[in-house]
């Protein structure tokens, strides 16, 4: 019989159902996560899970907040499951489920975040933790740097009373603290961005020098911001993971996790205020998180979005069964050792060959099931951090790009919103409403694509990059997507 998820069944759960080995009323809130999504409870509270049940650091549960839609919807599906979540690892033929109880409260989440500003007062809470996704960040696209212009900075600078945007959020709660002579807490980000941290303190930062310029010297001379890499493909939870969850393991969970076996986390350790014994679980610290960072966004989250477009426009659904089609999986083979890797700087301990073969390995599980929408999704936002910057160094170094150009061709033909066979998708972008009249008007003209400067920045003034572009992109339209592809891979295109 299937059980609802909840402290008081916990009992009653399957003995191949891994449960916490601690006692939750022992937990003490030390992190407060704003962004509680599927990554963040299959990645940072798992390692917090691991910590808690070797009898460790039980003063650093987390307090779940948010301040979007999603935030709210997830507070709703995890509250009477008494915050509780099951994480299911998917390896063919060994399925691993346990329930996790690291976190032990969610923050109310209101049209603003006085609340988070409120729960902030507590000083037990000394490190604020964030996945908001890259397009959270208030990033202009084409610099890769903070937008003081953002609508939600200038929105947040003009009511600090009541802020309604991550960094409002961060910067009234630092603001009371410091005004009440207490530590500040520390930001630790865990979106993939590079140098997260540091683009973490620009926004906060930033927002300060809008509203008091003594503010913004405290919060850069005070906060920490540490970098951090992490990585854990975690696809999007549907009715389908959560009926595998029934039939597999009896268990009824309102928002379950489906993820890979593997994980990872590099941290940089700058955390005066004290933080858990992570390395304990498996994290790894080193000063070195930029280069593990680098090479992490530009061979793994590369490699996703060179995969996406021609899946999604050959009408493929999943992605390993896009790392079985020929075209696709030979396009990313082929790009990833002739144009990305060749552009990643050593990381210590590594090597890069390997750690792809890893990848790629990892992208072709089955069982993990993920989509391709969702690595397509809010490609304006991901295009300029994990292709665009690897086009950059090959222009900068003479070298070609032809693979590269392919693949942001590959992106304006799928944000015209149809797969070659003529069905219509949506388009998930918060950019899409300018995107697919940009991309249908690069049909006859493929320059008019490349006019949209916010994104591709000097990349579209190179005569290469733009001639290299323009003709894959006619390929695409004429000849459709596995004859661009084929060609590519002939060495003809």
């Amino acid at each position: 019989m299937n059980q609802s998820l909840n402290l008081a069944n916990l009992v009653n759960l399957s003995s191949s159902v891994a449960k916490p080995r601690y006692a939750r009323d022992e937990l003490k809130a030390g992190i407060l996560h704003i962004g509680v999504g599927n990554f963040h409870r299959a990645h940072q509270a798992v390692y917090l899970d691991d910590l808690f049940n070797a009898g460790k650091d039980l003063d650093w549960a987390l307090m779940g907040a948010g301040i979007r839609a999603g935030d709210r919807a997830m507070r709703q599906a995890l509250e009477p499951q008494d915050w509780l979540t099951t994480v299911v690892e998917l390896e063919p033929g060994a399925n691993i489920a346990r329930v996790t109880g690291a976190m032990i409260g969610f923050v109310p989440v209101n049209e603003d975040g006085r609340a988070i500003v409120d729960a902030l007062d507590d000083t037990a809470l000394r490190i604020v933790s964030l996945t908001v996704t890259e397009g959270g960040y208030c990033i202009d696209p084409a610099t890769g740097s903070f937008n003081p212009e953002h609508p939600d900075i200038a929105y947040d600078a003009a009511h600090m009373d009541a802020p309604r945007g991550v960094f409002g959020v961060l910067l009234a709660a630092l603001k009371r603290r410091r005004d009440e002579g207490r530590a500040p807490f520390t930001v630790m980000s865990c979106d993939n961005i590079p140098h997260n941290g540091q683009v973490a303190r620009d926004a906060v930062a930033g927002l300060a020098d809008l509203v008091d310029p003594s503010l913004a010297a405290y919060v850069r001379e005070q906060v920490a911001f540490p970098n951090s890499m992490v990585d854990r493909i975690t696809p999007a939870t549907s009715d389908r993971e959560r009926t595998i969850l029934m039939e597999r393991f009896g268990i009824q969970d309102n928002w379950p996790v489906f993820c890979e076996p593997f994980r990872q986390w590099v941290l940089e350790d700058n955390f005066p205020t004290g933080r858990p014994a992570l390395e304990d679980g498996g994290v790894t610290f080193t000063p070195h998180v930029a280069a593990f960072e680098l090479m992490k966004l530009r061979i793994l989250n590369g490699g996703h979005a060179t995969i996406a477009y021609p899946a999604g426009l050959l009408g493929i659904h999943f992605v390993h069964d896009a790392m079985a089609d020929p075209l696709v999986r030979g396009f990313l083979d082929k790009l990833e050792a002739e144009e990305i890797i060749p552009c990643v700087p050593p990381v210590p301990g590594v090597d890069l060959q390997a750690y792809y073969q890893l990848i790629a390995r990892r992208f072709a599980n089955p069982d993990v099931g993920d989509t391709i929408p969702r690595l397509a999704q809010d490609g304006s936002n991901r295009q300029p951090k994990f292709i665009l910057p690897s086009t950059r160094d090959r222009l900068s170094a003479g070298a070609d790009v032809t693979g590269l150009a392919l693949e942001s061709a590959l992106w304006c033909r799928y944000c015209a919103g149809t797969t070659d066979a003529g069905e219509p998708f949506n388009l998930d972008d918060p950019n899409a409403s300018r995107l697919t009249p940009a991309a249908l008007a690069a049909k006859a003209d493929p320059a008019s694509f490349l006019d949209l400067r916010d994104i591709f920045g000097d990349v579209a003034d190179a005569p290469q990059f733009r001639s290299r572009f323009e003709t894959a992109l006619k390929s695409l339209w004429r000849d459709g997507t596995r004859a661009t592809l084929q060609c590519y891979l002939n060495g003809s295109s």
